[in-house]
Order: structure tokens, then sequence, then C-alpha cells
């Protein structure tokens, strides 16, 4: 295996295979939750060669390995003798006392990167494609009433239009119950049928005259149902999950093992979707929209200076592995507002790490950091930057605030030109894609988006040769 070694050495210095809780990954990062972790030896992990450093937060013991992590990781399960499920599943019991033992803040991180991270890559493969398609439509290449284009926009909105289905999944396993009861919970809130019933003639209206006004179109048992759209909804099939996960649990300890099989799903399913519908999806649905606003309003009191602070704040988010809140807040926006005016602010950052990565690879005569740089930088034009944070800036301390700065520069911009992201992506080039709105095609915004990124980049050549060029390492 061509990570054999690697994996070896972090299985030796993490405690061994006996000290791992769980381990899944992300984008750049192995994400290992351990026992103990003062038996994991820090120095010696970032001394492996293939690591470019560690990370802890969130409850978790992340390793930076790059962009291959993905092959790491597949060779890491075959080593362990495991399967994704026997080294992620836990019950609710080990569950809840895991949580017990975390601060509320990383309770919150680890519950939304363990939901969130198997699902990133598809939400960014089928985001990219939506912008594709929406760069193809403003540019007259390709018609919106063409068979071609409605082929395409189903590819690229099949994953986001069920995400709840996905959601249910992660979000089972995460919280120690069994996935495809997630799955069937996530079905039934994006039933089909649901959308014929709300097409149809409401039987009365509940809290008319309020922001909570609501037609009812069926009953339960007498009981009126406050259907919602829920499709590409988040919060709703997470916290329904949640409880599943309970319930699941509760009757698991009290059925025969003769009926289990059947009616430990059935019940559960049973409870939590009639839940779902009569309680849990409305609430969390008002809670979602509420959250948009209001998140959306913050950032409207003074998006230049909010876009400041978050495009020169982002980075170290990334750094410290935090940055799972700004994801979920993104997608929610997503989904309840149709955009995102918050974390699209975070997409000059990418430039500003590449601009200060460019200069220190122009003035080092450091062969070794040379062979780093150019890759580091090729990544953050795709928008992956921790290669560039942990394998260069971030090691020089002043290149990494530079970055920021200039990364705060080009968030200002995108604050002040009103940017929006009308689908989940990446940063870099990519991200350019995700700004493009599908109804009015290229306009002032787009333009101001493109501007804010080569701002951040220039900006960040600048810095680095007047501020820091005492900063840039020439032989170290």
């Amino acid at each position: 295996m061509k990570y054999e070694k690697m994996i070896q050495s972090i299985l030796k210095e993490v405690g061994g295979q006996e000290n791992i809780e769980n381990v899944y990954h992300c984008a750049t990062r192995l994400r290992f939750q351990l026992k103990d972790e003062t038996k994991a030896n820090d120095e010696a992990v970032k001394a492996i060669d293939g690591v470019l450093s560690i990370v802890k937060g969130g409850g978790q013991y992340q390793i930076v390995i790059g962009q291959h992590v993905a092959d790491v990781y597949n060779e890491l399960q075959t080593m362990m003798g495991t399967t994704e499920n026997e080294i992620e599943l836990k019950d609710a019991k080990e569950f809840k006392q895991e949580m017990k033992k975390k601060k509320i803040s990383s309770q919150f991180i680890d519950v939304i990167s363990g939901v969130f991270t198997p699902v990133l890559g598809m939400l960014t493969a089928t985001g990219v494609i939506k912008g594709l398609l929406a760069f193809l439509a403003a540019t007259g290449l390709l018609a919106t009433t063409s068979g071609t284009y409605q082929m395409l926009n189903i590819v690229g909105d099949c994953f986001f239009n069920f995400l709840p289905i996905f959601l249910g999944y992660t979000s089972m396993k995460k919280f120690g119950g069994t996935p495809f009861i997630g799955m069937a919970i996530g079905a039934a809130l994006v039933y089909p049928s649901l959308t014929t019933i709300m097409a149809g003639d409401a039987l009365y209206t509940l809290f008319s005259g309020t922001i909570f006004q609501t037609d009812v179109y069926v009953e339960f048992l007498g009981i009126p149902v406050l259907l919602m759209n829920y499709a590409s909804s988040v919060i709703p099939v997470i916290l329904t999950c949640y409880f599943a996960a309970k319930i699941e649990k509760f009757f698991a300890k009290r059925i025969s093992d003769l009926f289990k099989t059947f009616a430990v799903p059935a019940l559960t399913l049973l409870i939590s979707i009639i839940l779902a519908f009569l309680i849990i999806g409305p609430i969390a649905t008002f809670a979602s929209d509420l959250l948009g606003a209001a998140f959306t309003a913050l950032f409207n009191l003074n998006a230049t200076i909010s876009g400041f602070l978050y495009g020169a704040l982002i980075q170290v988010c990334v750094m410290f592995g935090v940055h799972w809140g700004f994801v979920a807040i993104s997608v929610n926006n997503l989904a309840t507002l149709g955009y995102d005016p918050i974390t699209i602010a975070g997409l000059a950052s990418a430039f500003g790490q590449a601009g200060v990565v460019l200069m220190i690879m122009l003035r080092t005569k450091n062969k070794k950091l040379k062979s780093v740089c150019g890759p580091a930088i090729i990544s953050a034009m795709v928008g992956i930057t921790e290669p560039s944070i942990y394998g260069v800036t971030l090691q020089f301390k002043k290149p990494f605030m530079l970055a920021c700065l200039a990364s705060g520069i080009g968030g200002a911009i995108i604050g002040f030109g009103g940017v929006k992201q009308y689908v989940y992506g990446t940063n870099g080039i990519f991200g350019w894609l995700q700004v493009i709105n599908p109804q009015t095609g290229f306009d002032s915004s787009v333009l101001a988006a493109i501007i804010a990124c080569a701002v951040s980049f220039i900006a960040a050549i600048i810095l680095m040769m007047t501020v820091g060029k005492d900063s840039i390492p020439e032989s170290k």
C-alpha cells in the first residue's frame, strides 16, 4: 500500500488502534476521536512524513494530510481491519456519554462536523455543476428550455433537493442509530405526494396574521398537520433523527429478539415520522427561517465591516477546525432563503493565502519549501487552503496574518458589493460560479466577487513585499 508506512506511524503515535474511538475524514484531514488524547505524541505525529500539521478542536484530534486524505483514510480502514460502520457507529448510550464529557461548543462542532463532513464533497460537486449551468445560461450558450439544460439541471439539483435523505443517513450514524432508518425519515419529509397535497385547497389556516401563518391541508387523528416544504432542508431531519435514535434504542432494549428485526424499525419510523410532521418539522422549519433571517439582518447592519471580519477570520476558524458552524448556516440559508450572503465573504480568503505563498516561493532558496509552495498555490486557487496554511504560512506567523488581512480586504469588497452565493461550493476560482444569480445572470455582484479575489491576491503580494519582506524565509 502506498501510505502504509505513514499510517503505521500515525497509529503508533496516536496511542495505538485501541485508543481510537472514531475516525473519519474531511477534505484534507483525518479526524480522530481518541479515548485518551494524552496518549497521542503531538510532536511525533507532526514529524511523520506526509503530515502537514495537527489541530485539536471540537473534541477531535485532527491530522492534516492534504488532498489525498481519502486515499490515506481508505488504507487506514484496511490496515485497521474495520469497515466504516464498525469504526464509526456507536449506540445511543455511548454517544450520550461521550457528549457529556464535552463543552457545549465542542458538542455542537462535533455533531455538525459528523453530520456534514460526509456530504460536503457531493454538495460541492453538485454546486459546481449548478454554477456551470448558471454560467452557460447567463452567457446564452445554453437555453434553459433545452433538453440538455434540463437533464444537466437534474444532475445538479438531485443531491441538494433530496438532502434530507442523505442527512438522515449521516445524522442517524452520528447519533448512534440505524442509518437506513434516518434515510427513511428523510425520504418521508420529501415524499412526492406532499407537493400534490399542498397544491390543493387548504382546510383552514392557523396563526393568521402572524409570521407563523400556515395553511392546513390534512389532519392526523383530528390533529392539524402543518405541512412544510422540506426539500433541501437541514434542521428538521437532524432533530428528528436525534429523537429517532433514542426511540430506536428504547425499543431495542424492550422487544424480544424474535420480533426485533421488523418491530424496532417499524415503531421507530411510526413515532419519529409522525412527530416530525406534527411537531419537530414545523418548529424546526420556523426556527430555520428565523435563523436565516436573523443572520442576514445582522450581516446587513454593515455588510462591509461584516465582510471584512468574516474574510479575515475564516482561515483562523479553518486552522482550528471550528468553521463547521458556518457550514451549517450556509446550507440552512440556501435552503430557506435561496441564497447565502454571509459565508461567501470568505471567497477571497483562498486568494489571500495564494498570494502570500507565491511571494514565499519566489523569495526562498529552500528547495523543500519551494516544492511545497507550488502545489499549495494550486490547491488554494481551487479552494483548498490547508496546504498553504499548514505547509507554508502558519509556520512563519506573519505571512499567515498578512494573508488574513488581505482576505479581509476582499471580504469587505464582497460585503459592500452585495455578493450572494446561490449554490453550495468551494472557494477559489470555482467559487465565482456560486455567485451567478440563476434568475438574472451576470450582474454587478458577480464582478464585485471577481474584483475582491483579485484585490486579495494583489494585496497579499504587496503586503509581503513591504510589511512582510523580512519574514520571507530565504534559506530556512
